[in-house]
């Protein structure tokens, strides 16, 4: 079948359904907002077309071939009619103006939802979705259509994270395949379908074994970038960035890893991606499953007719496994939403004030200070570019007692961040609590002298208002039992221009990479610790060898600072210690956790792992936190990780 150029000013009437398609639209129906997502071939606008809210797609076309193509897939667009495949609601195709208006999906593209927004999805949100998109697959290739770009960034999702395949741009027909000359056929230059230099931008993490030695593409090409794609969402981790096995593996994107060397690994040695672990919640049916989709040989891949009915059967029988249940405090204090708040309006004074607190100096001894450097040097020489990320799971848990917050640019201040890491005990509730109400107490305090007294106070009055809040609940007609005493572990780092000031109660640890080398910035306050032990002694506070080790009190409590854990104040302080480190252009990153990754982990294996994958800070901490688990972590297990300079490798993947 020959191209048909449609005319301006008429309709397209789907060949598989009765829905019309109007071409021109006046400009009067619509409005373009600014570009939500730039690609190399497009730009992605949100629209309004008559009151209704769209996403539009303005191919960038600039010869006639690209015109034709553009022709082409609104002819394809216009036959597709499946709740699984993005619905073109309208289209512009008349000089200079050539768009696709589509439905708008709320919750964006699969890849960001994985990778920025740091999903984690269940096992059964992982088959539901997998479910849906080998039903769309098998519509397509029903209709004799190859897809040819199946990857997570071209499946959006909608407000019930059900998914739409998108970005037909690279779709054919497979009888249209077939009639091409293997011998000519040439992968696109251009970065969509191909290989991009400085980013992955691409689908040849994707792309099957035939496709990258310039054979015949079929609808099983599709099965293999979809195998592909179903590890990915239960791993979290893209494609080749996750071997131990091989060190060159972890460079792809990293851009040591060639495009010749891949496609040799993928070709020539059946090099593939991590496969899920059952660890992470996979059954063997689905890993099973993804082998076989990813199978060096077309012919031994399943169908999607196939691919449909197994899918339907593991999702049967998984019992419907759901998140394990994380137990919400019964304390819901008046500070726990001021994490998001920006009701603090004053300005932060901490640059032009030169008092810097000596707080921590009376806690801690000179020696402890590796990495700090003389602070009446020039503060301002130097200003980190910072970029963020963090990753929490329950590990082998039945419940998640950890939280975290993220506050980069504090009060709206560029060159003022703010993390922090709450390690409950005893229950959620004071991680919970501390987690809203530090960083709000920090924002609060920001007109005193120094960020070292505010942190220090954020600590006692976080610990303060706490305890407060649990008291006035049991005298509230007992709404709490009188015997529950929660509590948690705190480290909180700011970091104000190139001062970076580490606050710590209890075990999770901060370190820093500086220069490929790991420096602590706290210690543990355990009573294994004879200072500490004999701290908790003279506040009145009793110390025994219990079980394995020393610890605090009757609640047999190891660590010996902590905010709450009424029963064991005072001895068990929420008064943190302090350090302050000078930053120059030498420190790589800071790495926060709890202790469910040291637990398992040295600095030295941080920085090994951190070495060996992509430099996304989201994707190191998903892959800490990972890897701590398959190491045996017994605990909940979280992390922050702040990159402090641009590194030269993809920042990020999408």
């Amino acid at each position: 079948m020959g191209l048909e150029i449609v005319e301006p000013n008429t309709c397209i009437r789907g060949c598989c359904h009765s829905q019309t398609i109007p071409l021109h639209l006046p400009p009067s129906s619509y409005s373009l907002s600014s570009p939500i997502a730039r690609g190399a071939e497009s730009v992605v606008y949100d629209a309004i077309l008559d009151g209704k809210k769209l996403a539009v797609k303005k191919p960038i076309l600039s010869t006639s071939e690209d015109i034709d193509k553009f022709h082409k897939q609104l002819q394809l667009l216009c036959k597709l009619d499946h709740t699984g495949i993005a619905k073109l609601v309208a289209a512009h195709a008349r000089p200079p103006n050539y768009m696709f208006f589509f439905e708008f999906y709320e919750c964006g593209n699969l890849a960001e939802k994985l990778h920025v927004d740091e999903w984690v999805p269940t096992f059964d949100q992982v088959i539901h979705i997998a479910l849906d998109l080998a039903k769309s697959l098998k519509y397509l290739h029903s209709l004799g259509i190859v897809h040819r770009d199946v990857k997570p960034s071209n499946i959006l999702l909608d407000r019930n994270l059900r998914p739409h395949l998108a970005d037909f741009g690279l779709a054919e027909y497979l009888r249209d395949l077939k009639q091409v000359s293997i011998g000519n056929w040439k992968p696109s230059g251009k970065p969509t379908g191909g290989f991009h230099k400085r980013n992955m931008v691409g689908t040849l993490i994707y792309m099957a074994p035939e496709i990258l030695t310039k054979d015949l593409q079929t609808e099983k090409s599709d099965v293999y970038s979809f195998g592909v794609s179903l590890n990915e969402l239960l791993t979290g981790v893209v494609p080749y960035t996750d071997l131990r096995a091989e060190a060159q593996a972890h460079t792809v994107l990293e851009m040591n890893y060639t495009e010749q060397k891949l496609t040799a690994a993928v070709v020539s040695e059946g090099l593939r991606p991590v496969l899920a672990s059952s660890k992470l919640g996979a059954s063997a049916s689905v890993l099973s499953l993804i082998e076989r989709c990813w199978d060096a040989d077309p012919e031994s891949r399943p169908s999607f007719d196939d691919i449909v009915v197994e899918l339907d059967a593991i999702l049967e029988n998984s019992n419907n496994r759901e998140e394990m249940a994380v137990i919400q405090p019964s304390v819901t204090p008046e500070h726990s939403n001021v994490t998001n708040s920006r009701s603090f309006h004053e300005s932060i004074n901490w640059f032009t004030q030169g008092k810097y607190s000596s707080k921590e100096a009376s806690i801690m001894p000179e020696s402890f200070f590796r990495v700090s450097v003389d602070s009446s040097a020039d503060s301002f020489a130097y200003s980190p570019v910072v970029s963020w990320g963090s990753f929490a799971t329950c590990g082998r848990r039945e419940t998640m007692e950890d939280r975290h917050f993220l506050m980069p640019h504090l009060c709206d201040e560029k060159d003022i961040h703010a993390f922090g890491i709450f390690d409950g005990h005893r229950g959620a509730a004071a991680a919970e609590f501390s987690a809203g109400a530090l960083p709000g107490f920090l924002q609060t305090l920001a007109s005193m002298s120094s960020p070292s007294d505010a942190l220090y106070e954020a600590f006692v009055k976080t610990d303060s208002a706490f305890r407060e809040e649990l008291d006035s609940r049991r005298k509230s007609k007992g709404v709490i039992k009188k015997d529950w005493h929660p509590g948690c572990t705190a480290v909180t780092a700011l970091i104000v221009k190139n001062r970076l000031f580490v606050a710590n109660a209890g075990d999770c640890r901060t370190m820093l990479c500086r220069s490929g080398h790991p420096y602590s910035l706290s210690r543990d306050h355990v009573a294994s610790w004879s200072e500490e032990r004999e701290r908790v002694i003279s506040a009145g506070g009793q110390v025994k060898w219990q079980i394995d080790t020393w610890r605090v009190g009757q609640a047999a409590l190891q660590v010996t600072r902590s905010i709450g854990d009424d029963d064991l104040k005072p001895a068990v302080t929420a008064e943190p210690e302090i350090t302050e480190t000078i930053l120059s252009a030498a420190d790589e990153y800071i790495v926060m956790a709890s202790d469910g990754l040291w637990d398992v982990m040295n600095e030295a294996d941080v920085i090994s792992i951190i070495k060996d994958t992509v430099k996304e800070p989201g994707m190191c901490s998903k892959r800490l936190a990972t890897e701590a688990a398959e190491r045996g972590s017994k605990d909940n297990i979280t992390v922050i990780i702040i990159f402090l300079r641009p590194v030269s490798t993809a920042e990020r993947i999408y």
